[in-house]
């Protein structure tokens, strides 16, 4: 997206309704999708302080449901919330509105904003850290399908069409390998080899689901860490941040995506194989920290299935990377030659050490 000039954002602030001067606004974050400020206003002695987004309707093309997405959502754990006693002014996000009374501002050029108010004493980690980080964040999470567990997933929209649809990538990928489009596909043999020899696994929890063995949630679909608002005095994750892509889906794709991300000994694309595998003492920790913070919610099916999420979100990721650099680096940002290729490298390189630790991956249930 285009930048906008900060002359044109105070404008912007200015239509939300806030109750002070704003006095700076700010550039604030690590996020690469949305374009997002720190706005701080004086209201008499005391400063207020808020988090403006510009929504990237390149990536979210229906924003108005995205929108809906939210606010449904935040409007329900706040309810939540407060019957069990809990603060949802810094347990769940809180839209500002527009000084017309509605959820989200449009520029005369066209582009959405939203505004929430900013949470306090509160931090963000981009990596584990500490093994209690991704606990913390297991429990978050947990909670956060333990709080939705009796929310409608079927009236969500999916702003993000067939995002964890693991055979439709594999059919992606299958094209990617057919049209070939810039001659690469004789560099990555051992890689196509990997996947479809993993091919009959693909559509497993997809099956389940429509056997009606797996539950429809409502799922946030990108568990990272950086996604959770930690409490800087008691350490705890208090709020989950970044509802984009929140959608109907399985509570296997958090699960899975998070230990993706978290439980890898190595990096995202690490080039050096020898350091990528799975750490088992972090996938039990995260495991039980989800399985607290989900206070039972979760079948007895959606837990004997946990590993298999870890390993297909793994390999989904995986195809996605391969399909990306067969059709020349399209969608996946590469600071590098061949990165999306070690990225998918890496990727493969966990999913085959999962199926080395699968018996211990499977038990302690």
């Amino acid at each position: 997206m285009e930048k906008v000039q900060e002359t044109d954002i105070f404008q912007v602030a200015e239509n939300f309704e806030t109750f002070g001067k704003i006095e700076t606004i700010t550039p604030y974050g690590s996020g690469h999708i949305n374009d997002t400020y720190l706005v701080v206003e004086k209201n008499g002695s005391s400063l207020n302080r808020y988090i403006l987004q510009r929504m990237n309707t390149s990536i979210f093309t229906k924003p108005e449901e995205l929108m809906e997405n939210i606010v449904g959502v935040t409007s329900y754990l706040k309810e939540k919330i407060l019957d069990q006693g809990g603060n949802p002014k810094r347990e769940t996000l809180q839209l500002v509105k527009t000084k017309a009374g509605a959820d989200y501002f449009i520029s005369e050029a066209g582009n959405y904003y939203r505004m929430y108010d900013f949470i306090e004493d509160a931090v963000t980690y981009d990596a584990v850290k500490e093994p209690e980080d991704f606990y913390e964040s297991a429990v978050a999470f947990g909670n956060f399908q333990y709080l939705l567990s009796d929310y409608p997933a079927e009236t969500l929209h999916e702003t993000i069409p067939d995002f964890h649809n693991t055979e439709k990538r594999f059919h992606d990928l299958e094209e990617a390998i057919a049209s070939d489009r810039v001659g690469r596909k004789h560099l990555v043999a051992p890689e196509i080899a990997f996947v479809q020899e993993r091919k009959d696994e693909l559509g497993i929890l997809l099956e389940l689901q429509k056997a009606g063995k797996l539950p429809l949630r409502v799922t946030h679909n990108d568990t990272k860490l950086n996604n959770i608002m930690i409490d800087k005095e008691t350490g705890r994750g208090i709020c989950i941040i970044d509802l984009d892509t929140v959608m109907p889906g399985l509570s296997l794709y958090d699960f899975g995506d998070s230990i993706r991300f978290g439980a890898n000994t190595g990096a995202e694309d690490e080039t050096d194989l020898s350091k990528v595998s799975l750490n088992l003492e972090l996938y039990r920790l995260y495991r039980k920290g989800y399985l607290e913070g989900s206070k039972g919610t979760l079948t007895g099916k959606e837990i004997e299935m946990l590993p298999m999420g870890a390993k297909l979100m793994t390999l989904e990721c995986g195809i996605r990377f391969l399909t990306d650099y067969l059709n020349g680096d399209t969608y996946f940002k590469i600071h590098r030659e061949n990165h999306n290729l070690d990225r998918c490298r890496s990727q493969f390189a966990l999913v085959a050490d999962m199926e080395k630790k699968w018996d211990a991956m499977e038990g302690e249930l």
